[in-house]
C-alpha cells in the first residue's frame, strides 16, 4: 500500500493564487506516490468564524471545485468533509484530556493570529485547542506524512509530542506523522503586502479574464520608477515574481526583465503580458470549475462518498482507541 498523506484547508472564502502555488500545486503531484486524504476543515473554520457560519457550506463546495480544477482527482484521492466524520471530534476530546494547556499556548501562531485578527474574539477553547484537532485529523488515519513547508515543521512536532504523551498513558496506538517537506512558494499580494482576502489584494482562482486583467494593471511595481525610461528593479518586484510563477514563455519573461532593468519597457507592457500569461494558466481551470459547479450534485456525491470512506477508517481507529482507554462498553 502507498504511504498515506493527510492535509486540509479551511473554507473561509474564495481560493486565490496563493493557495494554488502554496498548496494545490504541491498536493496534486503527491497523488502519484501517496494515498492522499484531503479534507474540508469546516470545524477549523469555526475557530475564527464562529460568529457567522452562513457561508461555510457554500465556500466548501466552491473550494473543492477549485481543488479538482487544479488537479486533485477524486478517483485517486479521498476528498471529504471534517464534520461528516464525527470521530475527529471524539479523538480531539480524548487527546485534550492528557495535553497540558501550556503546550497549546506556546504554539508559534497562537499569539500571532490573535494579534493579526484583533477584530475577532479568539479567547475561546476552540481556538486554543485547534492544534489538537489538527493532530486528531491526521493520526486518526494513521497518516505517515503531512505536507508542510519548513516554517510549519514546529506545528507538526507538537502533534508528535501529543502522540507520544498519549502513548505513555495508553500504549502505542498511532503513527507519529512526519513532515513531507514541499516547496511552498509565497506570492505577495497585489499591493506587495501578504496576500490575504482581508486586504483585498488577491487574484482569485474564480476571477474571470477581465477581472484578472484589471487587477494586474493595478499591481504594485517599483515605486522608484516614475517613467518607462528609468531603469527599474526586478528583484522583489511582485509583477516579475508573478511572471516567474505563471508565465510559461520563459524567453519572454527574461526579455522583459532585461529591458526593465535598463529602462526600455514600460509597466503597461509588462503587466499586459502578465495578465495574458495568467489568464492562459487559469483558463483550463475555469472551464473545469464551471463544469463542476454546473452539476452541484456531483460535488455533493464526491464529498459524501469520500466522507463515507474516511469515516470507515476513522471508526476503526476509534474502536482501537476506546479499547486502549478502557471505554468500551459491552
Amino acid at each position: 500500500m502507498k504511504p498515506r498523506v493527510v492535509s486540509g484547508m479551511r473554507p473561509t472564502g474564495k481560493l486565490h493564487l496563493g493557495h494554488l502555488v502554496g498548496a494545490l500545486n504541491n498536493w496534486a503531484p503527491l497523488q502519484d506516490k501517496y494515498d492522499c486524504f484531503y479534507f474540508v476543515a469546516d470545524w477549523h473554520a469555526l475557530t475564527s468564524d464562529y460568529a457567522d457560519t452562513s457561508a461555510i457550506v457554500e465556500n466548501a463546495y466552491d473550494m473543492v471545485a477549485d481543488w479538482i480544477a487544479a488537479g486533485l482527482d477524486p478517483e485517486r484521492s479521498t476528498l471529504f468533509v471534517q464534520s461528516l466524520v464525527p470521530e475527529h471530534a471524539e479523538l480531539f476530546l480524548l487527546l485534550s484530556m492528557t495535553v497540558p494547556i501550556p503546550w497549546l499556548e506556546r504554539v508559534p501562531t497562537y499569539k500571532e493570529q490573535i494579534d493579526q485578527m484583533s477584530d475577532k474574539d479568539l479567547s475561546t477553547l476552540g481556538f486554543l485547542g485547534y492544534p489538537l484537532l489538527q493532530t486528531a485529523d491526521v493520526i486518526i488515519y494513521d497518516a505517515q506524512f503531512v505536507p508542510v513547508g519548513q516554517d510549519q515543521v514546529p506545528h507538526l512536532e507538537l502533534s508528535r509530542e501529543v502522540v507520544r504523551r498519549f502513548h505513555n498513558f495508553y500504549g502505542p496506538l498511532f503513527v507519529e506523522p512526519e513532515p513531507l517537506l514541499t516547496s511552498f512558494s509565497r506570492l505577495p499580494g497585489l499591493d506587495n503586502r501578504k496576500m490575504s482576502k482581508s486586504y483585498g489584494n488577491t487574484i482569485n482562482l474564480s476571477d474571470d479574464e477581465e477581472t484578472v486583467r484589471k487587477k494586474v494593471m493595478q499591481m504594485y511595481t517599483d515605486p522608484k520608477r516614475i517613467r518607462a525610461d528609468v531603469p527599474g528593479t526586478v528583484e522583489g518586484n511582485p509583477v516579475f515574481m508573478y511572471h516567474d510563477a505563471f508565465n510559461r514563455n520563459t524567453p519572454e519573461g527574461d526579455d522583459l526583465k532585461a529591458r526593465y532593468r535598463v529602462g526600455k519597457v514600460g509597466d503597461v507592457e509588462v503587466k499586459t503580458k502578465l495578465a495574458k500569461a495568467l489568464n492562459a494558466h487559469l483558463a483550463p481551470m475555469r472551464e473545469r470549475r464551471a463544469q463542476l459547479l454546473a452539476k452541484p450534485s456531483s460535488l455533493r456525491e464526491i464529498l459524501h462518498e469520500g466522507s463515507r470512506k474516511a469515516r470507515s477508517i476513522a471508526a476503526g481507529t476509534m474502536d482501537r482507541v476506546r479499547a486502549a482507554v478502557k471505554l468500551r462498553y459491552a
